[in-house]
């Protein structure tokens, strides 16, 4: 009998497991500031909690459709249309999973080839500094992931040009994050648009399959002047674009494990039917009473998620300010989600108090947990320049923000 075949490598997400080892340390007392976890602070507001509740007591303890019961689908697709201006989406177009990741997941696994299966792998292009999830995500998809390089001086956005340049008859997919996981910047209206007549000009001509993923996760929490704009209502490639979104981050909503996908028109039909074929064998539908909280977060509760985009603004001036005025350090201004993305690469080369010598972002991070009790995500698996960064979170309140900048500005003060 021969011996089973080694489980694909898969590598975990660095965020994770800095958010892990920041919370172990604490657990164990340790008096450790954490930049690492990308969740807001904030509790979830009390009539979303409460709506979840009722419904729990009132008995709706029960299955329910695979991607979500059709009033919350609809209210969903009401929002995609009103809010958003996406055309075309009806509740039919809206599935519900469990967290953005998991809708991502199966997006993915629905757009590309499993390995093996005979034809050149479909690509997957990838702007980077990107989130640590997309690349592994597409690979186990059976994808070929094509990264589109960007760096501090263009606040980590990739032209439209770039990216024509990058498709090719292979290219499947192109991951857009606005406003942006790690780097904290946004895309404005202007340059979506002409990224969206990129694809739809490719798709035209050399990539007749290529779809765009909008990852929405963060469009309530932006505050820098530049409007959160929603590429899928571009209307030329509005049949061609999955757009997905969630709870998580704009409610703070991160345990409750809520992710929706968008779609439109004939194709997102077939679309959002193949992704309820392959959830309907995976997970079904999310916790049953959580859907009467999910229309009352997006019926009832904007004012809140406006109170929570205020409170980062600030913090975000906060630590944007403290971090330009470091010595060494180079830090776009952040504009949207609640993450600073500074390239600390001058400081390489250096040896620490602690005798650490740091030749790598994952080196500084490293010392600065051992020596400063400073949790912060190395920018290594983020991909492209992110080796030379080490991303902030600051879904903190300002007062650690400020003992956190301290610590820091101690460390690179020992650095010789």
């Amino acid at each position: 009998m021969k011996n089973p075949p080694p489980p694909p490598r898969l590598r975990g997400a660095g965020t994770i497991v800095v958010m892990n080892r920041a919370k172990e340390l604490q657990r164990r007392g340790i008096d450790v500031i954490s930049f690492a976890a990308g969740e807001p602070d904030f509790d979830t507001p009390q009539p979303i909690k409460d709506a979840a509740i009722k419904a729990l007591l009132a008995g709706q303890t029960k299955y329910m459709p695979t991607m979500g019961d059709p009033q919350t689908r609809g209210e969903i697709a009401e929002k995609m249309t009103r809010v958003n201006g996406i055309p075309g989406v009806t509740a039919d177009h809206i599935g519900i999973s469990s967290g953005g990741k998991h809708a991502l997941y199966t997006a993915m696994q629905c757009l590309f080839d499993p390995p093996g299966a005979g034809e050149a792998p479909g690509e997957c292009l990838l702007p980077v500094p990107a989130w640590v999830s997309y690349a592994p995500l597409a690979e186990i998809a059976g994808a070929k992931v094509v990264e589109i390089p960007s760096s501090p001086q263009t606040d980590f956005k990739v032209s439209a040009e770039q990216i024509r340049k990058a498709i090719t008859p292979r290219s499947r997919a192109l991951v857009l994050c606005t406003p942006s996981n790690p780097c904290g910047t946004m895309y404005t209206e202007a340059e979506l648009r002409a990224i969206g007549a990129v694809v739809a000009e490719a798709a035209r001509t050399i990539a007749p399959d290529l779809v765009v993923i909008g990852d929405e996760i963060y469009e309530k929490i932006a505050y820098g002047g530049i409007p959160h704009f929603s590429i899928g209502s571009i209307p030329e490639i509005a049949e061609r674009t999955i757009t997905l979104n969630g709870l998580s981050k704009a409610y703070s909503m991160t345990g409750w494990r809520i992710g929706y996908t968008a779609t439109s028109g004939a194709w997102g039909l077939e679309f959002m039917k193949a992704m309820a074929t392959l959830q309907g064998q995976m997970t079904t539908n999310i916790t049953s009473f959580v859907y009467p909280a999910i229309r009352t977060a997006i019926l009832e509760c904007e004012g809140e998620t406006r109170a929570f985009c205020e409170k980062f603004k600030a913090r975000a001036a906060l630590i944007h300010g403290r971090l330009s005025k470091m010595p060494g350090v180079v830090c776009p201004r952040p504009t949207g989600a609640f993450y600073a993305f500074p390239d600390v690469s001058a400081h390489f080369g250096k040896t620490t108090a602690g005798g650490a010598k740091i030749q790598s972002a994952q080196q500084f991070c490293e010392a600065l947990l051992a020596e400063q009790r400073v949790a912060a995500v190395p920018g290594e698996d983020f991909g492209g320049c992110g080796k030379n960064h080490v991303r902030f979170s600051f879904a903190c309140s300002e007062e650690t923000i400020q003992r956190g900048m301290d610590r820091l500005e101690a460390f690179l003060a020992s650095m010789k």
